[in-house]
């Protein structure tokens, strides 16, 4: 469980300004809300068997827009994995109300899917089933799963194992697999909690890659929990920080994509990167 007891009040240092149109296209959305995701002043408490009241996520109000990828940055126990399971609906905020397309939520809904640490492919189905599986409970028809199916094993390169079953297959490709069964079910938001923590530079800029075209072919809204700044810099449109249950910082990560490795050493971000060190390392009672 990731929570804190409230700390003192601090201010978000703010990067962004007021115009963050620029950072994202437009996909399906509420005709009532140009947001995709709005936390309106949430509150997550813990009641502990000792009776310690922890609050995990403490007054937090954000919008993200449609398309936009925003990557959550923070110490391991600070609130990160508790704002994702609010948006999800695995869990109730104590206080406030989420919003995803202008409508509340209130449980686990098609509209958001979740990519976890480990994968939760199906042993017994294979990967092709797998990646359909959504699809079977949504009532799609046979041949027009088959024709998803079949595309998005291509889009993640995998075009030759659909037959295969999951324990064939190495932990890089289990990943993309898992990855592809939450895109072909087109959420509205894809929710992503540390999903390549664990991996190899190698492999986990592999992934990226992977993450990146099927996001760029769906432009869904993506929320990324992450504790690798050079991740975050990597995919992000906006950077948050999290820290004692509050966001403490926010930026945009000014990049074109797709991103060079020159790009990722730039002056805008090393400057990012180091304020996103400093808040990161910052203690509870610093103001900025």
């Amino acid at each position: 469980m990731e929570g804190l007891k409230a700390s003192a009040h601090r201010q978000i240092d703010n990067d962004t300004g007021d115009n963050r149109n620029s950072q994202t296209l437009a996909r399906k959305s509420d005709a009532n809300s140009s947001y995709t995701i709005e936390l309106r002043n949430v509150t997550k408490c813990f009641r502990m068997e000792t009776g310690e009241e922890l609050v995990a996520v403490d007054g937090v109000s954000m919008s993200i827009r449609p398309g936009e990828m925003i990557c959550v940055l923070g110490p391991s126990g600070q609130g990160k994995s508790t704002l994702l399971n609010l948006i999800a609906g695995f869990i109730e905020p104590t206080a406030g109300e989420i919003l995803v397309r202008g409508h509340p939520v209130v449980g686990p809904g098609p509209d958001r899917g979740v990519v976890f640490q480990r994968d939760t492919l199906f042993g017994w189905r294979r990967v092709e089933a797998n990646i359909a599986f959504g699809l079977e409970a949504r009532g799609v028809p046979a041949a027009e799963r088959r024709r998803i199916v079949e595309r998005y094993l291509k889009l993640i390169d995998l075009e030759h194992f659909g037959k295969a079953w999951p324990k064939q297959l190495s932990g890089g490709m289990r990943r993309r697999v898992a990855i592809a069964t939450v895109f072909a079910n087109e959420p509205d938001v894809l929710l992503m909690d540390e999903p390549f923590v664990g991996l190899d530079y190698v492999l986990r800029a592999a992934l990226h890659k992977v993450l990146l075209d099927l996001w760029a072919d769906s432009r869904c809204t993506v929320f990324f929990v992450t504790h690798d700044i050079d991740e975050a810099l990597a995919l992000a449109d906006r950077v948050l920080v999290v820290s004692h249950g509050r966001i403490v910082y926010e930026a945009p990560v000014e990049l074109d994509r797709p991103r060079s490795a020159e790009a990722l050493v730039s002056s805008h971000a090393s400057e990012l990167r180091l304020k996103i060190m400093h808040h990161i390392g910052s203690d509870s009672s610093t103001e900025t």
